[in-house]
């Protein structure tokens, strides 16, 4: 009999069910405790993928997250936070998901099932060597996923992965594998839980590690953020005047003036 994936063996806790609200959210806490430590243990493996895309965005390149469910929404969520964050084209960091946008809010059966779609979606989005591809897949064996990463490998792009089994077929065909290695889950298989927060965490430190090296924050701030509402505004006021040391009605004029909180900094047009 084979043995189960991680993903999939049983939870710690029993008879959930019985449990009484603080004992839920007891037993909850205390498996999340443990996906910050398995995330660590993969920093390496980050290091490595994001060095490796940094010189290819550089050139131009994109950054590509594939997925199904939950995993495919995590990377569409980390790839439409990415242009208001920091500033960059709406196609510069793309998410895709097995079923189509639709499936973000409402899952399309058996669409993850498809060996050969994800890399017809990415063909769709003219995917080339410059680009990076990172496949997530808590499983590490989703059809959808496993087959865009291989064809992406052999067509001479560089590809990643997130999984959180060990020795999955999705880390053999990526070039740079992270397996973070949750354990399982409060409810037996509900990979939404751990497994989801520990991808979560690694796209954070993926987009934000490559963002940060592609010059799109000084200091500690983000000088390139889209000015799309109140909040921002004036958190952009507040870091010119922090900078340039002025007071907060020619930071505003200044803003209103450059557009940008770089340029407003730098003083150009």
């Amino acid at each position: 009999m084979n043995k189960k994936p991680l993903t999939e063996s049983d939870s710690l806790y029993d008879h959930l069910e019985k449990m009484s609200t603080i004992e839920l959210l007891k037993g909850i806490n205390e498996e999340d405790k443990k996906v910050a430590e398995a995330v660590e243990k993969c920093i390496p493996q980050i290091e490595a993928v994001v060095n490796a895309i940094v010189p290819r965005m550089q050139k131009g390149g994109r950054l590509f997250y594939i997925g199904a469910g939950t995993s495919g929404r995590l990377g569409i969520v980390d790839a439409s936070e990415c242009p208001p964050t920091f500033g960059v084209s709406h196609d510069k960091v793309i998410g895709l998901i097995a079923g189509g946008d639709s499936a973000i809010r409402k899952a399309v059966e058996f669409a993850e099932d498809d060996l050969e779609q994800g890399w017809r979606d990415l063909q769709s989005n003219d995917i080339g060597e410059l680009d990076s591809l990172i496949g997530i897949a808590a499983s590490g064996r989703t059809p959808y996923v496993v087959g865009a990463t291989k064809h992406a490998r052999a067509h001479g792009i560089l590809t990643g992965c997130i999984t959180c089994n060990q020795d999955s077929k999705l880390a053999e065909v990526a070039e740079y594998p992270i397996e973070i290695l949750v354990g399982p889950e409060f409810v037996t298989g509900s990979t939404r839980m751990k497994a989801g927060t520990s991808q979560k965490l690694v796209l954070n430190m993926i987009s934000t590690s490559v963002m940060i090296k592609l010059g799109h924050v000084q200091g500690n701030k983000m000088v390139d953020m889209q000015l799309s509402n109140d909040k921002l505004v004036e958190r952009g006021v507040q870091m010119i005047m922090e900078k340039l040391d002025i007071p907060e009605e020619e930071a505003r004029k200044r803003l209103r003036r450059f557009g940008t909180v770089r340029k407003a900094i730098l003083g150009v047009e």
